[in-house]
């Protein structure tokens, strides 16, 4: 039986709604916590940070991930 880790359900959401995002918010970030969503798109990571500290309290776990079609991926040499 696998464990569930910080974050599981946050990543399974976001990926739910990754393809119906990424239509007309690409590049923008969004805000989850388990399965609430912010209805705002942040143009910036750390206004999406405060918005996510507001709502959900600086002792929760949430997410801020922006909206890709599919994950950039980063070579480091």
């Amino acid at each position: 039986m696998e464990t569930a880790t910080p974050l599981d359900i946050e990543l399974t959401v976001f990926e739910e709604h990754r393809q119906e995002w990424s239509r007309k918010n690409l590049g923008k970030f969004k805000v989850i916590r388990g399965d609430t969503i912010l209805e705002e798109f942040f143009d910036e990571y750390a206004v999406a940070f405060r918005a996510g500290l507001a709502a959900f309290g600086p002792h929760k776990i949430f997410l801020v991930k922006q909206i890709w079609k599919t994950e950039p991926v980063y070579f480091i040499a």
